[in-house]
Protein backbone atom coordinates (compact mmCIF):
# COMPACT_ATOMS: atom_id res chain seq x y z
CA UNK A 1 0.00 0.00 0.00
CA UNK A 2 1.07 3.36 -0.97
CA UNK A 3 0.71 6.74 1.20
CA UNK A 4 -1.87 8.51 0.40
CA UNK A 5 -1.45 10.99 -2.52
CA UNK A 6 -3.41 14.66 -3.58
CA UNK A 7 -6.97 13.25 -3.36
CA UNK A 8 -9.74 12.66 -0.52
CA UNK A 9 -8.20 10.92 2.38
CA UNK A 10 -11.54 8.07 2.09
CA UNK A 11 -11.16 7.96 -1.84
CA UNK A 12 -7.38 7.24 -1.29
CA UNK A 13 -8.13 4.92 1.40
CA UNK A 14 -10.84 2.78 -0.62
CA UNK A 15 -8.51 2.37 -4.05
CA UNK A 16 -5.49 0.96 -1.77
CA UNK A 17 -7.44 -1.49 0.42
CA UNK A 18 -9.27 -2.84 -2.63
CA UNK A 19 -6.18 -3.38 -4.59
CA UNK A 20 -4.81 -5.02 -1.43
CA UNK A 21 -7.95 -7.50 -1.70
CA UNK A 22 -7.78 -7.71 -4.97
CA UNK A 23 -4.24 -8.88 -5.66
CA UNK A 24 -4.49 -11.07 -3.04
CA UNK A 25 -2.31 -8.94 -0.64
CA UNK A 26 -5.10 -8.74 1.80
CA UNK A 27 -6.60 -12.70 1.62
CA UNK A 28 -10.30 -14.01 2.29
CA UNK A 29 -10.50 -14.27 5.89
CA UNK A 30 -8.44 -12.00 6.55
CA UNK A 31 -8.84 -9.81 9.68
CA UNK A 32 -8.89 -5.43 8.85
CA UNK A 33 -7.97 -3.37 11.72
CA UNK A 34 -8.59 0.12 10.85
CA UNK A 35 -5.80 1.32 12.66
CA UNK A 36 -2.96 -0.84 11.67
CA UNK A 37 -4.79 0.11 8.08
CA UNK A 38 -3.82 3.89 8.75
CA UNK A 39 -0.77 3.38 9.32
CA UNK A 40 -0.04 1.51 6.62
CA UNK A 41 -1.65 4.39 4.50
CA UNK A 42 -0.68 7.06 6.81
CA UNK A 43 -4.19 8.58 7.73
CA UNK A 44 -6.28 8.72 10.19
CA UNK A 45 -8.85 5.84 11.06
CA UNK A 46 -12.05 7.94 9.92
CA UNK A 47 -11.04 7.50 5.98
CA UNK A 48 -10.31 4.20 6.22
CA UNK A 49 -13.49 3.19 8.31
CA UNK A 50 -15.41 4.93 5.61
CA UNK A 51 -13.65 2.94 3.05
CA UNK A 52 -14.13 -0.41 5.24
CA UNK A 53 -18.22 0.68 4.66
CA UNK A 54 -17.97 1.00 0.99
CA UNK A 55 -16.48 -2.37 0.91
CA UNK A 56 -18.67 -3.55 2.39
CA UNK A 57 -21.86 -2.31 0.70
CA UNK A 58 -19.59 -3.77 -2.43
CA UNK A 59 -19.47 -7.30 -1.03
CA UNK A 60 -15.72 -6.99 -0.89
CA UNK A 61 -15.28 -6.89 2.67
CA UNK A 62 -17.33 -8.61 5.47
CA UNK A 63 -18.42 -7.05 9.17
CA UNK A 64 -20.23 -9.27 11.88
CA UNK A 65 -21.70 -6.76 14.58
CA UNK A 66 -19.56 -6.13 17.51
CA UNK A 67 -16.52 -8.37 16.27
CA UNK A 68 -14.54 -7.75 13.15
CA UNK A 69 -14.39 -6.95 9.64
CA UNK A 70 -12.33 -9.54 7.27
CA UNK A 71 -11.68 -9.80 3.19
CA UNK A 72 -14.96 -11.55 1.92
CA UNK A 73 -14.54 -15.11 1.05
CA UNK A 74 -14.44 -16.72 -2.45
CA UNK A 75 -17.36 -19.41 -3.18
CA UNK A 76 -18.81 -20.81 -6.38
CA UNK A 77 -22.16 -18.72 -5.65
CA UNK A 78 -19.97 -15.84 -5.75
CA UNK A 79 -18.64 -16.96 -9.17
CA UNK A 80 -21.81 -17.66 -10.47
CA UNK A 81 -23.48 -14.30 -9.68
CA UNK A 82 -20.37 -12.12 -11.08
CA UNK A 83 -20.11 -13.71 -14.05
CA UNK A 84 -23.55 -14.22 -15.22
CA UNK A 85 -24.18 -10.28 -14.69
CA UNK A 86 -21.11 -9.51 -16.09
CA UNK A 87 -22.25 -11.51 -19.22
CA UNK A 88 -25.39 -9.65 -19.55
CA UNK A 89 -24.06 -6.07 -19.46
CA UNK A 90 -21.10 -6.92 -21.84
CA UNK A 91 -23.65 -8.43 -24.39
CA UNK A 92 -25.55 -5.21 -23.80
CA UNK A 93 -22.74 -3.40 -24.14
CA UNK A 94 -21.45 -5.07 -27.47
CA UNK A 95 -24.90 -4.28 -28.84
CA UNK A 96 -24.64 -1.00 -28.44
CA UNK A 97 -21.09 -0.57 -29.31
CA UNK A 98 -21.17 -2.85 -32.29
CA UNK A 99 -22.82 0.00 -34.70
CA UNK A 100 -21.11 2.79 -33.47
CA UNK A 101 -17.14 1.35 -34.04
CA UNK A 102 -14.78 2.92 -36.71
CA UNK A 103 -12.36 1.90 -38.40
CA UNK A 104 -9.74 2.49 -36.23
CA UNK A 105 -11.70 0.76 -32.95
CA UNK A 106 -11.79 -2.43 -35.47
CA UNK A 107 -7.91 -2.08 -36.00
CA UNK A 108 -6.75 -1.92 -32.70
CA UNK A 109 -9.29 -4.03 -31.68
CA UNK A 110 -7.09 -6.04 -34.31
CA UNK A 111 -4.11 -5.51 -32.48
CA UNK A 112 -5.02 -6.46 -29.36
CA UNK A 113 -6.46 -9.50 -30.46
CA UNK A 114 -3.26 -10.63 -32.04
CA UNK A 115 -1.09 -9.33 -28.79
CA UNK A 116 -4.14 -11.48 -26.78
CA UNK A 117 -3.42 -14.51 -29.04
CA UNK A 118 0.65 -14.45 -28.05
CA UNK A 119 -0.12 -14.21 -24.28
CA UNK A 120 -2.56 -16.74 -24.25
CA UNK A 121 -0.23 -19.28 -26.44
CA UNK A 122 2.78 -18.39 -24.00
CA UNK A 123 0.34 -19.26 -21.05
CA UNK A 124 0.92 -16.09 -19.78
CA UNK A 125 -2.34 -14.57 -17.12
CA UNK A 126 -2.09 -11.02 -16.36
CA UNK A 127 -1.38 -9.98 -19.67
CA UNK A 128 -4.24 -12.42 -21.36
CA UNK A 129 -6.25 -11.09 -18.43
CA UNK A 130 -5.55 -7.06 -19.31
CA UNK A 131 -5.78 -7.72 -23.27
CA UNK A 132 -9.32 -9.48 -22.62
CA UNK A 133 -10.37 -6.08 -20.88
CA UNK A 134 -8.48 -3.98 -23.22
CA UNK A 135 -10.22 -5.62 -26.18
CA UNK A 136 -13.61 -5.55 -24.55
CA UNK A 137 -13.22 -2.36 -23.17
CA UNK A 138 -13.32 -1.04 -26.80
CA UNK A 139 -17.00 -2.08 -27.11
CA UNK A 140 -17.88 -0.67 -24.19
CA UNK A 141 -16.87 2.58 -24.90
CA UNK A 142 -18.13 2.12 -28.29
CA UNK A 143 -21.66 1.97 -26.50
CA UNK A 144 -21.64 5.36 -25.37
CA UNK A 145 -23.71 4.64 -21.62
CA UNK A 146 -22.25 6.05 -19.28
CA UNK A 147 -24.02 4.11 -16.64
CA UNK A 148 -23.01 0.83 -18.26
CA UNK A 149 -19.64 1.51 -17.85
CA UNK A 150 -20.49 2.49 -14.32
CA UNK A 151 -21.99 0.01 -13.58
CA UNK A 152 -19.01 -2.83 -15.28
CA UNK A 153 -16.25 -0.85 -13.49
CA UNK A 154 -18.39 -1.38 -9.98
CA UNK A 155 -18.39 -5.09 -10.66
CA UNK A 156 -14.77 -5.57 -12.43
CA UNK A 157 -12.94 -5.64 -8.85
CA UNK A 158 -14.91 -8.81 -7.83
CA UNK A 159 -13.93 -10.61 -11.43
CA UNK A 160 -10.32 -9.60 -11.42
CA UNK A 161 -10.12 -11.18 -7.50
CA UNK A 162 -11.30 -14.13 -9.15
CA UNK A 163 -9.31 -13.88 -11.53
CA UNK A 164 -5.78 -13.60 -10.05
CA UNK A 165 -6.43 -15.44 -6.59
CA UNK A 166 -7.93 -18.78 -8.37
CA UNK A 167 -7.64 -19.70 -11.84
CA UNK A 168 -4.67 -19.71 -12.96
CA UNK A 169 -4.98 -22.43 -14.99
CA UNK A 170 -7.88 -20.57 -16.98
CA UNK A 171 -5.05 -19.21 -19.09
CA UNK A 172 -4.76 -22.87 -20.37
CA UNK A 173 -8.00 -23.52 -20.98
CA UNK A 174 -8.08 -20.13 -23.50
CA UNK A 175 -8.02 -21.51 -26.69
CA UNK A 176 -5.81 -18.41 -28.89
CA UNK A 177 -8.34 -17.54 -31.21
CA UNK A 178 -11.96 -17.39 -29.25
CA UNK A 179 -12.12 -13.94 -29.72
CA UNK A 180 -11.68 -13.91 -33.67
CA UNK A 181 -15.90 -15.05 -34.21
CA UNK A 182 -16.64 -11.70 -32.33
CA UNK A 183 -13.84 -9.96 -34.03
CA UNK A 184 -15.64 -10.82 -37.31
CA UNK A 185 -19.20 -10.47 -36.27
CA UNK A 186 -17.69 -6.92 -35.49
CA UNK A 187 -15.97 -6.22 -38.74
CA UNK A 188 -19.80 -7.35 -40.15
CA UNK A 189 -21.42 -4.80 -38.36
CA UNK A 190 -24.06 -7.98 -36.74
CA UNK A 191 -24.12 -6.81 -33.52
CA UNK A 192 -26.29 -9.31 -32.47
CA UNK A 193 -24.45 -11.86 -33.40
CA UNK A 194 -21.18 -10.02 -31.67
CA UNK A 195 -23.39 -9.68 -28.50
CA UNK A 196 -24.56 -13.46 -28.57
CA UNK A 197 -21.18 -14.68 -28.80
CA UNK A 198 -19.46 -12.27 -26.15
CA UNK A 199 -22.07 -13.12 -23.37
CA UNK A 200 -21.47 -17.28 -24.27
CA UNK A 201 -17.76 -16.08 -23.41
CA UNK A 202 -18.27 -14.84 -19.97
CA UNK A 203 -20.68 -17.50 -19.27
CA UNK A 204 -18.04 -20.14 -20.12
CA UNK A 205 -15.64 -18.38 -18.10
CA UNK A 206 -17.43 -18.09 -15.40
CA UNK A 207 -18.29 -21.80 -15.49
CA UNK A 208 -14.75 -22.47 -15.51
CA UNK A 209 -14.59 -20.46 -12.02
CA UNK A 210 -17.20 -22.29 -10.20
CA UNK A 211 -16.14 -25.55 -11.21
CA UNK A 212 -12.49 -24.48 -10.10
CA UNK A 213 -13.47 -22.64 -7.05
CA UNK A 214 -15.90 -25.95 -6.48
CA UNK A 215 -12.68 -28.30 -6.71
CA UNK A 216 -10.60 -26.44 -4.62
CA UNK A 217 -13.19 -26.79 -1.71
CA UNK A 218 -13.13 -30.22 -2.35
CA UNK A 219 -9.30 -30.88 -2.17
CA UNK A 220 -9.36 -28.15 0.79
CA UNK A 221 -11.59 -30.66 3.18
CA UNK A 222 -9.65 -33.41 1.85
CA UNK A 223 -6.62 -31.70 3.00
CA UNK A 224 -8.58 -30.75 6.17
Amino acid sequence: MKPAVQKSLSEHAYEQILEAIVSGELEPGSRLRDGELAERLGTSRTPVREALRRLGDEGMVVTEPNTATTVAPLDAATAEEAFVVLAALHSLATRLGVPNLTPADIEEMEAINMRRRGAVERQELMPTIELDDAFHGILVTAARNRELERTIDRLMPKIRRLDIQHFSKLAREETPDDHDPILAACRAGNAAKAAQLVEESFLKLGESAEREIAERGVADDRSA
